[in-house]
């Protein structure tokens, strides 16, 4: 079970003009389950996306990426499960690219405006076969309410479906967004194995888009982490349908701009915590939160290691307040210059680190009273700046390793 995390109500997700859905049982892997999605969208949508840093990144990535540079505009979107189409060579290329010719021929656009996702086991061939035999019925299941259906239909070993919305009013029109993202495990950042999809209505310039996905993505998918994995396959993809008839958005320096661009984040980040809520085996959601850093690429290190460390993490799934793991983390993180002396640490409103040392009206009953919690905040204080940033993380239990063990069964 997700950690406070529940599927929606497919009436509270809402429609994106401009963006159609289907979704069908194509059999990839296993029978009687939704498994193949196709995204219509209307001529004149901006698609921008970031994909892993994997450097043995999956065909379809491989794939994404050569189309979105061709600049011929993207009009559909294919993602299977169940297999990633990732360590297969040659063939896997061939396989990606038949399954975009397959789809641009049914809906008569250039095999360069689709764009082939792929999720699931590594290193066995697609089969191809049956995600072409199953376009057909994706394609006539495509409606502008399927968001939650598609959710649900990019799983793996994922419990609950993952989706968001949330409507602005920009110049006078009531603008939606809305998104769906997959992924319970193999979750590290750059990118965090994800798949996310965000979808607005909003008009806003091409030109802006691939920069405000990387901010997005910056913002919330690689704020996250399950297990340090960083996957074959992982990609955000941010659509604007620019349906909504209001002044085209060219820069972000207005008050409406602002607002849509925080509610694009809250969505993204909506997803990405939900991400690490179900991650495999999770009984805890934990904030790393890293104050008085001297840039965010120290923050972000002390917040990884404490947030990526297997005796952390146990530790948490245990409520056990061993908490001298997390100063280890601290300590270990690469800062060469690090002033033990200046830090500080609290768990939620429980003050366990002065000054570097255990803090004298710090009870160990208190910190394991907060660990018994479902949400949980590490705070840690360096002492050394001005910056603060956060990563979102989760605890390791017994079922990790036995979902794992058991993946490919």
């Amino acid at each position: 079970m997700a950690v406070n995390w529940t599927a929606p109500e497919a009436a509270s997700i809402l429609p994106v003009p401009g963006v159609r859905i289907g979704v069908t049982e194509a059999g990839v892997r296993k029978a009687n389950r939704k498994d193949l999605t196709v995204f219509l969208l209307d001529d004149g949508a901006a698609v921008a996306g970031v994909f892993t840093q994997n450097r043995y990144c999956a065909a379809p990535v491989q794939i994404c990426r050569e189309h979105l540079a061709m600049a011929t505009g993207i009009r559909a979107m294919v993602i299977n499960t169940g297999n990633a189409n990732a360590g297969t060579g040659e063939p896997g290329l061939v396989n990606a690219r038949a399954t975009c010719i397959a789809l641009a021929k049914a809906l008569q656009i250039a095999p360069s405006q689709v764009l082939p996702f792929s999720t699931g086991v590594i290193m066995e061939p697609l089969p191809v076969d049956r995600v072409l035999a199953g376009l057909p019925a994706a394609i006539a299941d495509a409606q502008a309410a399927h968001w939650l259906k598609a959710a649900e239909g990019i799983m793996t070993t994922d419990t609950v479906a993952k989706a968001a919305s949330r409507q602005v009013v920009v110049g006078g029109q009531t603008v939606t967004i809305t998104g769906i993202a997959k992924g319970a495990g193999m979750i590290r950042p750059n990118m965090a194995t994800m798949l996310g999809f965000v979808a607005t209505d909003a008009n806003i310039a091409p030109a802006l888009l691939q920069s405000l996905a990387r901010e997005l993505a910056d913002g919330s998918f690689n704020r996250v982490t399950v297990d340090g994995d960083t996957s074959t396959n992982d990609s955000f993809v941010l659509v604007a349908t620019r349906q909504a008839a209001h002044a085209e958005i060219t820069a972000w320096d207005g008050v409406e701009a602002q607002a849509l661009k925080a509610a694009l984040l809250d969505v993204a980040r909506t997803l990405a915590h939900a991400i690490v809520r179900d991650g495999e085996g999770a009984t805890k959601f934990i904030a790393v939160r890293v104050e008085g850093g001297v840039s965010t690429e120290e923050c972000l290190k002390v917040a990884y290691a404490v947030a990526h460390s297997p005796l952390v993490k146990t530790a948490f799934f245990a409520s056990d307040p061993n908490l001298g793991r997390i100063l280890a983390a601290v300590g270990y993180a690469g800062i060469t210059d690090l002033d033990q002396g200046k830090i500080e640490l609290h768990l939620d409103d429980v003050h366990v680190v002065t000054q570097g040392g255990r803090n004298p009206g710090y009870r160990e009953e208190d910190g394991a009273r907060v660990m018994k919690q479902s949400e949980i905040t590490i705070r840690i204080g360096l002492g050394r700046g001005s910056v603060t940033d956060t990563v979102w993380t989760c605890d390791f239990s017994h079922d990790y390793v036995t979902i794992n063990a058991d993946y490919r069964s």
